[in-house]
């Protein structure tokens, strides 16, 4: 019994240390190009990522988006399935300005909870899509769809790899790395970058694929904060008028992080980035060897 016993502590030793390592290591393997998965909880939310997607994009890389939910309930005098079919227009035509598929789940709005259902559906959008990197919000944000999408691929995390839950798709032979998009919270822990990424060069991408969610940028967050009488009726004022609402928010966050951009960048170049996303990689997921960093983030001389 004691070494049955021993066995298992080894065991567990492996899984929550160095079978990530192992995993992460056996990765760098893979040739050809980098598969990222983005998923968040509404269409526009995996926008927070998509500076650094188009970069990928256009270093050859695969990358996809997938909204959990359809977005019915994001509105003030629309909703349900009319609502839901316009926001699937909009994230397929956002996802076409930087040359990404747009995935909408048909989950209603508002009401998304880490079930085993959802996290099935979790399982099998990983497995299908094979990703080296999935990128997700913190399980800790202001909207309820946010953390539980945020949990529930927690939840869908490791068990990827396991050949009897969901069994009719193949089950992965290796988690993938899990990366947390930039969040400001502080409870219960605060956001801790391992990656920023400068994005002065497909800034304008980003706000493009903003634009694109009309019925969100220019109708529903404006009303949902008392904005929507600042907002210009003529379609390139209001574009214009988007940049100086989003830009400040990715000029703050390279600021803020000011000194991980010279540390990845070099005092030169870092020094000078004027936006940026920030990542911090989970530790549910394959973990990243220091020296093997820039083969998943090739954006760092």
């Amino acid at each position: 019994m004691r070494i049955v016993s021993s066995l298992l502590v080894v065991l567990a030793f492996l899984v929550v240390t160095g079978f990530d390592s192992i995993q992460a290591q056996g990765s760098q393997a893979q040739s050809g190009p980098l598969r990222i998965l983005v998923i968040g909880a509404h269409p526009d939310d995996p926008e927070e990522a998509c500076g650094t997607m188009a970069k990928y994009i256009a270093l050859g890389h695969k990358v996809k988006l997938v909204s959990l939910t359809n977005g019915d309930a994001g509105h003030y005098n629309q909703g349900g399935g009319a609502l839901a079919q316009r926001r699937t227009k909009e994230a397929a035509a956002a996802g076409a300005v930087i040359g990404a598929e747009y995935v909408v789940l048909d989950n209603h709005d508002g009401e998304l909870m880490p079930t085993l259902e959802v996290r099935k559906q979790v399982i099998q959008l990983i497995r299908e899509f094979k990703p080296d990197l999935v990128f997700t919000p913190r399980p800790d944000d202001y909207h309820p769809d946010h953390r539980n999408t945020g949990l529930v691929i927690r939840d869908a995390a490791y068990m990827v790899t396991v050949p009897n839950v969901v069994a009719s798709v193949p089950h992965l032979s290796k988690n993938p790395i899990f990366v947390y998009t930039y969040d400001h919270f502080t409870k219960p822990t605060p956001f801790v970058p391992d990656v920023v990424v400068g994005i002065d060069e497909t800034i304008e991408k980003k706000v493009d694929m903003y634009d694109r969610h009309e019925s969100q940028v220019y109708e529903w967050l404006p009303y949902n904060r008392n904005q929507l009488d600042q907002v210009p009726k003529e379609a390139a004022k209001r574009r214009e008028w988007l940049g100086t609402v989003i830009k400040p928010s990715y000029q703050d966050i390279a600021q803020k992080y000011r000194s991980k951009l010279v540390e990845l960048y070099g005092q030169d170049k870092g020094s000078k980035v004027t936006f940026a996303e920030a990542f911090e990689i989970s530790e549910y997921g394959s973990r990243i060897p220091k020296d093997k960093l820039k083969t998943y983030f090739p954006f760092f001389e």
